[in-house]
């Protein structure tokens, strides 16, 4: 890729100082003295990077910013300014440039900086090429992983039939995707899907939000409510935690499961529930009908078809192939074009444990690309947490610490050595001499 700049600035001395300096790092630099010029000069000839001042007569460098933004969106744009003030660098940033440089340039950050987003090209350019052409994204499950290649077989099985299920896993799992997704594979996909999470409602609450209420059963009472069973209709009501719900709330539930009916709060004839009922919990069912929490009759009743998430951190190699979705889900969302994760941002995703599982994750990408200032996600924009390791660190060689991160990127991506190279930031060949060095064939299989 060539590395080529523009740039634009009224004044011929910083022109001229910055050609001089800029020629001896970049493969083409060009100037213009204001923006029209810039526009011409971009029309001719495309470039990589436009640094482009802020303050110009005519046409300021906010306003070639938002042209540029829309006629060549490939470009990246770094602005620079005498003018430091919180608003204009806010509106540069919100304006799409990758960043904000003040007057006098310091050169030595102005390269670090062009460095890095020559890098950040190339990154997109890659993730780009190995992209396939084609339709818009939806909110799917999402893994590689055998034991979510099993939870895919379960969930075709049970979506055509009404059986009861329940989904089992941490929090942040994924417990509602898994429901939703057992919902719209089914007949029944047009009909209404209806979230609860019991443990969110006050259990006085719990009953009249479920099963709707008559006016007057209780103070505040002023009219008819239909409940959340009735919403649903012939769809799926999924009830999130319930094991965290009461034993009195239990019984009614179990005789909607048994009888297909209910009472809403306060009424004397009962109603018709067609919707099927699926169930999650991260508590340990089991313990919790022993201690007498929850009700055996039910705890059956529910668990016709059980589902088990593993959390994040026992299924790694499904840790790339989530970054890729969710991150380029959390930039359609905040309106950004497409982004790409640098090699060293994965290899950090895949060094962290997860304990907040794939909503972690996912909130954790979707700050990286709010606060991205261009296209690339680096390490620098995902704030990991930094779980506290008990004992000392261990001292160790260069050569075991080798050894552990390519056995670690390897299982991660079950033994696939081209995600493998690309993840470690190394060549193929490179990496067929590691695995030969350190003895790793057993981990690529």
């Amino acid at each position: 890729m060539k590395r080529s700049i523009l740039v634009v600035d009224d004044d011929a001395r910083i022109l001229a100082s910055l050609s001089r300096a800029l020629a001896r790092e970049v493969d083409e630099v060009r100037t213009a003295d204001s923006a029209g010029e810039a526009l011409r000069a971009l029309a001719e000839s495309p470039a990589a990077i436009a640094l482009v001042d802020l303050k110009m007569p005519g046409m300021d460098g906010l306003e070639l910013l938002a042209l540029l933004r829309e006629r060549t969106p490939d470009l990246d744009v770094i602005m620079m300014t005498a003018y430091d003030d919180l608003p204009t660098v806010a509106a540069a940033m919100h304006g799409g440039a990758v960043d904000f440089l003040t007057k006098p340039l310091d050169l030595h950050s102005l390269n670090r900086l062009l460095d890095r987003v020559f890098e950040d090209q190339e990154t997109r350019a890659a993730a780009s090429s190995q992209r396939a052409p084609g339709g818009k994204e939806e909110t799917r499950l999402v893994g590689r992983d055998p034991a979510m290649v099993e939870i895919f077989k379960v969930v075709g099985q049970v979506a055509g039939t009404r059986t009861n299920v329940v989904i089992r896993g941490e929090s942040g799992t994924g417990k509602e995707l898994v429901a939703r997704e057992i919902h719209s594979c089914s007949p029944y996909a047009k009909e209404p899907f209806v979230a609860v999470n019991c443990m969110a409602l006050p259990e006085t609450l719990l009953e009249s939000e479920l099963f709707g209420h008559i006016r007057g059963s209780f103070t505040g009472a002023t009219g008819n409510r239909k409940g959340r069973f009735a919403l649903a209709g012939k769809g799926t009501i999924f009830l999130d935690e319930i094991g965290d719900t009461a034993p009195e709330f239990q019984a009614k539930l179990l005789r909607v499961l048994q009888e297909h009916e209910y009472y809403p709060v306060g009424a004397e004839r009962s109603e018709r529930s067609e919707a099927r009922v699926i169930t999650a919990t991260h508590q340990n069912l089991e313990k919790l009908v022993a201690a007498g929490r929850f009700r055996e009759d039910l705890y059956y009743r529910l668990r016709v078809v059980e589902i088990h998430i593993p959390p994040l951190r026992d299924r790694l190699g499904d840790v790339s192939v989530l970054a890729e979705y969710l991150v380029n889900k959390a930039a359609t969302a905040v309106g950004k074009r497409q982004v790409s994760l640098a090699p060293e941002t994965m290899r950090a995703l895949l060094a962290y444990s997860w304990p907040g599982n794939v909503r972690e994750l996912e909130n954790c990408l979707t700050r990286a690309v709010v606060t991205a200032t261009g296209d690339v996600v680096r390490p620098e924009h995902l704030a990991l947490g930094t779980p506290p390791v008990p004992g000392r660190p261990r001292l160790t060689t260069l050569e075991d610490v080798e050894r552990e991160q390519v056995a670690h990127v390897l299982r991660a991506t079950k033994g696939h050595k081209s995600r493998t190279a690309e993840i470690l930031g190394i060549s193929r060949p490179r990496l067929d001499r590691l695995i030969k060095k350190h003895d790793l064939d057993d981990v690529v299989g």
